[in-house]
């Protein structure tokens, strides 16, 4: 019978074992869609269609949608309750954050 995920990991050195453990943490605060933002901001179709003033079939499209533009982006975040920020990491230089695509603003490293 084979291990699993966990006996395997179990088996590996305690430092390897931590860094499996934070990669894990920081998959978790990924989503991979629009959709699984709604989900988990506890949200329908319908709320977001309602927020926006349109229907909910063209929130179904803009989920799909792997192309839009940043206002869209931002009107649907808004729509779930959120905020979106936009951040520019450079090499040698501290993140900056662009707000309305115009103004700077000095964001400190984590």
């Amino acid at each position: 019978m084979g291990r699993t995920l966990d006996e395997l990991i179990s088996t590996l050195p305690p430092e390897e074992q931590a860094g499996i453990e934070v990669r894990f943490q920081e998959l978790r605060q990924e989503v991979e869609s629009l959709r699984q933002l709604r989900v988990i901001a506890g949200k329908v179709q319908a709320d977001i269609a309602t927020a926006l003033h349109i229907k909910q079939p063209s929130v179904s499209r803009i989920e799909k949608q792997t192309d839009m533009y940043l206002s869209t982006l931002r009107s649907y975040v808004e729509a779930i309750g959120g905020e979106l920020e936009l951040i520019v990491r450079l090499p040698s230089r501290p993140p900056l954050q662009l707000r309305n695509l115009g103004d700077v603003f000095f964001v400190p490293p984590e």
